[in-house]
């Protein structure tokens, strides 16, 4: 089996306790080769623990050296167009955490650099590569006409979790302009997107691009693209949203906020005439919790019910062998960057409903 040579960009919390262990524990299918955060001390503690000679403070940098066949790109989302961008031009393929970028100009400008290289890209998707996820894609259609739907993501902070369950490794020793720079970026990144929007409303894009993204993707996969926001609200500085979609014959709420309980509630539930199902995924931070569909039919005068469970793999074990298969097979994964612009265009039309409450 052919090994691909990867580089990591960004050695935070994700990829401590979930890309690079596993990575490792594929190595029939990996090698780990260079190594890039701007924490120097973070940098050379991976370095150390992983043993990887290569190691970078800067990105680009990275993404020239010649012998890596793939970049993960798993840095701060200001900064994911430029590396991914530059790892394509260095003919690197590119597995990118969500949000892909922030604008749909840095979307399209990576969809340029794709094509011309001829790389791979997949998003970061990983609740859609979960085997539940498949089974819930061969449910949906047993529900006949749908009359309602409800896209669910109320959680704790993950760093609630992560202190309880793992030990991650943080250092105090980025620069300070490195600090700013994000900052300027994120502020004009947003304006990009929502010129002079309230603050409010640029927190609550910020939220559905990092959180959301991952619900609303798997929603569109599941039932497709609503055809509008008929009403959306939003409060707690932004963080905390509702919004009602329209589809063709039935709607759907959405509701997402983010607080201090120990748990994690993200689920979409279907329902059709006589059947629903619920997809209920648990935190991703640790490994292999299961994700399970729940599904009840009433049939004459019985009513039945069941759960399924695929098997306890971990979603991102299974993305992260579909991005071998996709590199190596020359198959472009379903989590490309054009259907990552749909979940932008929704964001969009969540926030520009927001708007029309003020």
């Amino acid at each position: 089996m052919r090994k691909l040579k990867v580089g990591i960009i960004g050695l935070g919390e994700v990829a401590q306790i979930i890309h690079l262990p596993i990575l490792k524990s594929l190595s029939d299918r990996y090698e780990i080769c260079a190594l890039c955060d701007i924490s120097p001390a973070l940098l050379e503690w991976t370095g150390q623990h992983y043993n990887v000679k290569n190691l970078y403070t800067d990105a680009i940098e990275l993404t020239k050296q010649d012998d890596l066949d793939a970049v993960f790109v798993l840095n701060s989302d200001e900064y994911h167009a430029e590396c991914a961008i530059s790892a394509a031009k260095h003919n690197k393929h590119i597995l990118i955490e969500k949000p892909m970028t922030l604008t749909e100009s840095d979307a399209d400008a990576l969809i340029r650099a794709r094509d011309d290289s001829g790389v791979q890209v997949m998003v970061g998707y990983m609740r859609r590569y979960a085997p539940t996820f498949t089974k819930a894609l061969e449910e949906v259609q047993s529900l006949g006409d749908l009359q309602y739907a409800r896209i669910r993501a109320i959680i704790g902070q993950n760093r609630l979790i992560i202190d309880q369950s793992s030990v991650v490794q943080r250092f105090s020793d980025i620069p300070k302009e490195a600090m700013e720079d994000r900052s300027a970026r994120a502020k004009r990144m947003v304006e990009e997107v929502l010129g002079d929007a309230p603050q409010m409303v640029k927190n609550s894009y910020r939220l559905l691009c990092g959180l959301n993204s991952h619900d609303l993707s798997a929603m569109r996969e599941l039932i497709g693209m609503p055809k509008r926001v008929l009403s959306a609200s939003h409060w707690n500085n932004g963080y905390f949203i509702t919004a009602t979609f329209e589809f063709e014959g039935f709607n759907a709420t959405f509701e997402t906020g983010v607080d201090n309980q120990l748990r994690f509630d993200a689920h979409i539930e279907l329902f059709g005439k006589s059947k629903m199902m619920k997809l209920q995924y648990d935190t991703p931070y640790i490994k292999s919790l299961p994700i399970t569909l729940n599904v009840t039919e009433t049939i004459g005068e019985a009513f039945e019910e069941s759960v399924h469970r695929a098997n306890y793999k971990d979603a991102y074990v299974v993305e992260i062998e579909s991005f071998y298969d996709s590199v190596t097979q020359g198959i472009a994964p379903k989590t490309t960057p054009e259907d990552y612009k749909q979940d932008l265009t929704l964001f969009k039309m969540i926030c520009d409903a927001l708007l029309d409450n003020y």
